[in-house]
């Protein structure tokens, strides 16, 4: 019985330590020859990915503050997933900020952060992981579909030229 305890004791204290030690982020970041406020237009209008975004397709959901939302993810041709979020915080024009995941499993934090610079846009994207399975997960596929979502984000916005 002492034995067993102590087998579960350590199981317990292991997975405490995985909880704590599972941390990863991913960033992008890209400028966009836009002010905020056209970049944002875009980025806010998700009827419209369809016609330019390869990563985030809006499958539910309103883009509300509390409000839940549900995208189709799509890493790679071969990597498609349905993720849900609730939309944490919106500043127009600065940030999107949304979370989701499995408490204590995997949990992500996804910002969108536009930054102003006159006649130009710097846009992040920039997620938080954490949890006990962020220490078995590389996020790197993740980090690269959000560059390419950040390109065409650029290319979409630059071609609506809008003054």
């Amino acid at each position: 019985m002492k034995k067993l305890m102590y087998i579960i004791g350590g199981i317990i204290a292991l997975l405490v330590v995985l909880v704590f030690t599972g941390k990863k982020s991913v960033h992008h970041e890209i400028i966009i020859n836009a002010k905020s406020e056209n970049v944002w237009e875009v980025l806010v209008d998700m009827k419209k990915y369809p016609d330019w975004n390869p990563v985030m397709q809006l499958l539910g959901g309103d883009l509300v503050e509390g409000e839940r939302v549900k995208y189709q993810f799509t890493q790679d041709e071969s990597n498609q997933s349905v993720i849900g979020a609730s939309v944490e915080k919106i500043i127009p024009n600065e940030l999107l900020n949304q979370k989701g995941g499995l408490p204590f499993i995997l949990t992500f934090d996804h910002k969108y952060i536009l930054k102003s610079q006159g006649e130009y846009t710097k846009v992040i994207i920039h997620e938080d992981y954490s949890g006990i399975g962020v220490n078995f997960w590389n996020p790197q596929p993740v980090e690269t579909a959000y560059g390419y979502l950040n390109n065409a984000l650029k290319a979409r916005v630059e071609s609506l030229n809008i003054e």
